[in-house]
């Protein structure tokens, strides 16, 4: 079996480097990380992830914009994304799962446990944590 691969986008590198330490270390998953928006979907079209954990709120090319261009590119389309938000209310969470959202994680995360949250959201198990 080939390792997962994850694409983590958030325009702050403090939460990009925890993060992708504990998608490596505690989940063994090979991630790549983008600053925004842009050069997100750049990465998507070129690596072809296995899933993508998104931030909401960026500069320039906010989560949901993003989203909605991987969703309309036949090459990144099928690619689960996950928002990341600050926002823990439902109705932020019901909002992206009506985008089509494979789920949603609240900031600030536990980095123990991130990786099986992922888990949990990718295999189905829960829409939303």
């Amino acid at each position: 079996m080939s390792q997962k691969h994850i694409l983590l986008v958030d325009d702050e590198n403090d939460i990009r480097e925890v993060a992708a330490l504990s998608l490596q270390v505690i989940g063994g998953w090979r991630v790549s990380s983008a600053a925004g928006g842009e050069q997100a979907v750049a990465m998507a079209r070129a690596e072809r992830p296995d899933a993508i954990v998104l931030d909401v709120m960026m500069p320039d090319l906010d989560g949901p914009a993003t989203f909605r261009r991987l969703q309309a590119d036949p090459q990144t389309s099928d690619i689960p994304v996950i928002f990341l938000s600050a926002k823990a209310h439902s109705a932020h969470q019901r909002r992206f799962a009506q985008l089509g959202a494979a789920g949603t994680l609240t900031k600030p995360f536990d980095p123990m446990t991130l990786p099986d949250q992922i888990n949990t959201i990718l295999t189905g198990s829960e829409e939303t944590r």
